[in-house]
This record gives structure tokens, C-alpha cells and sequence, in this order.
């Protein structure tokens, strides 16, 4: 399975911020949206993902606050990206090991899509559920006799 698979059943509606908007105007269209990150574009240009880790982490810093603070300096400005067509177990594997929730789709330098951990597990687990239901009907469709000649 791959990502242009999670892409296609998702849809692709796109939420991005500028590096240089504040901070709290990306946090109002997170909540709006119900969205938990969006990929910062600068002319084009992937430039970074606002997350809430990078919120809560800034919030921390500030003591509590985000003030007149920019996205730019929030962000994470080295973002994991993956292609439509990396497989679904090598995004999991880099996922697990930065601990990324999100992750924008690249086509070169064109955004094509954000998925996140929940997305991927999402596709892993109605893929098993289908490869599940299809071994059942194949063992309630077994021969009759089979089993001994192979026994």
C-alpha cells in the first residue's frame, strides 16, 4: 500500500500558514478547521509544519503565552516528507522514529497532501480488516476433501 492510496480516500482539502502570519491566527484556523497541524508555504516553497507540539513547546517558552509571536518561529523548518508513491511501512517507520504525527506529500516542490499517524494506522487496519475477510471466505469456501489429501 501507498501513500497516494490514504491521498485518494481522503481527499484534498489543504490548510496551509505563512512564516511570517502570527502565531495566533494559524492557531485560530487550527481549531476552527479541527485540524492539528498545518504545512507552512513561503512562495511556494515547503518551508515548515506548524504542529501542536511546536505550539505547546513555544507556549512553554514564552511562559504561558504566544504573544506577537510568528509562525516562523514556532515551526518545525525540517519537516519529514514523503512521496505519493513511499510505501505505507516506510512512512511508518520514519514516522516512529522522529515521532511525527504529520507529514506533508511531496510531488518535487508541489504540495500534494498532509497525512497523519492516524491516517496511516487507519489504512494498515481496514487493510488487514479486508485481508482478514477474505481469508475467512476463502477457508468457509474450502473444497470439500482437500483437507485430508493434504493432511
Amino acid at each position: 500500500m501507498k501513500v497516494s492510496d490514504i491521498l485518494r480516500v481522503k481527499g484534498n482539502t489543504l490548510y496551509t500558514a505563512n512564516p511570517e502570519e502570527a502565531l495566533s491566527r494559524a492557531l485560530d484556523l487550527m481549531a476552527e478547521k479541527d485540524i492539528g497541524s498545518l504545512v507552512v508555504m513561503d512562495h511556494g516553497d515547503l518551508v515548515g509544519m506548524l504542529t501542536f507540539r511546536e505550539v505547546i513547546q513555544t507556549v512553554v517558552k514564552n511562559g504561558g503565552t504566544i504573544g506577537t509571536t510568528v509562525v516562523r518561529t514556532a515551526m518545525d523548518d525540517a519537516p519529514l516528507t514523503c512521496s505519493a508513491e513511499t510505501e505505507l511501512d516506510e512512512v511508518r517507520r520514519m514516522m516512529l522514529e522522529r515521532h511525527a504525527r504529520y507529514m506533508p506529500v511531496m510531488d518535487r516542490k508541489m504540495l500534494m497532501g498532509v497525512i497523519s499517524f492516524y491516517d496511516v494506522a487507519k489504512a494498515v487496519v481496514d487493510s488487514q480488516n479486508f485481508e482478514n475477510k477474505m481469508l475467512k471466505a476463502y477457508i468457509r469456501d474450502w473444497p470439500a476433501g482437500e483437507e485430508t489429501e493434504q493432511g
